[in-house]
């Protein structure tokens, strides 16, 4: 007689999660994250900023994204080195310079396939200039899903009050402007992760294996950014206790952050994955 498999309860499912981000040293891989992160953030958005005057945006449209989400002393540690960076070279960067720039902000994505990788307990054996150009086709596509975002962002602004006003609700649509387009940022964010998670394993997954985790990482990142930018805002005095590199400390902490969610989705989808395969 056959024997029932015993049913995977939500219990389980967690203490599976705690289990596997034991095993593959999740926090140390968000360190190495948060490396990879830091120096790619910088050189992504000076790319950011070099597409810029070929879109009808500016400089603040791609910075007011950051700053709904990141501590306020990231965006002066922002502020001060990326834009005055571009006010300096003023449309001079997008030259040959622009392809190293690239392959530095791909770094971080590198990095991601790395840990998702671990997440399946799967081997990179694809060959380098696989792993490595699909890190900069994923960062060009997350380029590409930013500008739209601020597109729609921008003009869906524009559209709104332009609608509204023709039915005498103008400042009703400008009050509720703000929840909409954090709606917009997140839904976009969700979108980002769906296709990190999909593409980069070296393992063929199905789409819909990765809605999970992309999910639980998106509101994860959501709430774990905004918690932190509260505390660093009201208790927070890293500017006290390490000087004029405080603003690089939360900048690290906020990536550090950043890249546990992330591995946390896919450790997610690891597992729902693997107890698919189980069950077939």
């Amino acid at each position: 007689m056959r024997k029932l498999k015993k049913k995977f309860t939500l219990k389980d499912w967690v203490v599976e999660l705690y289990k596997r981000t034991l095993a593959h040293d999740s926090t140390g891989m968000a360190a190495q994250l948060a490396y990879f992160f830091l120096l790619s953030v910088f050189p992504l958005l000076i790319f950011l900023f070099a597409l810029i005057p070929f879109f009808p945006l500016n400089e603040s449209d791609v910075l007011n994204i950051i700053r709904d989400f990141a501590p306020k002393d990231t965006m002066d540690l922002i502020d001060n080195n990326v834009a005055s960076f571009v006010n300096q070279h003023n449309g001079k960067i997008l030259s040959f310079g622009l392809i190293g720039t690239l392959w530095s902000a791909s770094i971080g994505m590198n990095g991601i396939i790395i840990a998702i990788n671990r997440a399946y307990d799967v081997k990179e054996d694809r060959p380098f200039y696989k792993t490595r150009g699909l890190s900069i086709i994923l960062t060009v596509a997350l380029i590409f899903v930013v500008f739209i975002a601020l597109l729609l962002i921008i003009f869906g602004r524009h559209l709104g009050i332009v609608l509204f006003a023709k039915i005498g609700l103008s400042d009703e649509f400008i009050s509720i402007w703000e929840t909409l387009r954090m709606i917009v940022s997140i839904s976009i964010l969700f979108i980002v992760f769906t296709c990190i998670y999909f593409f980069a394993p070296n393992k063929q997954i199905k789409c819909i294996d990765v809605f999970p985790g992309a999910t639980v990482a998106t509101l994860g990142w959501v709430v774990t950014s905004v918690a932190f930018s509260h505390y660093v805002s009201n208790f927070g005095k890293f500017s006290v206790t390490y000087g004029s590199i405080g603003g690089v400390i939360v900048l690290m902490i906020w990536l550090y952050l950043s890249g546990f969610m992330l591995i946390i989705g896919g450790e997610i989808n690891a597992i729902n994955v693997h107890r698919k395969d189980e069950n077939c």
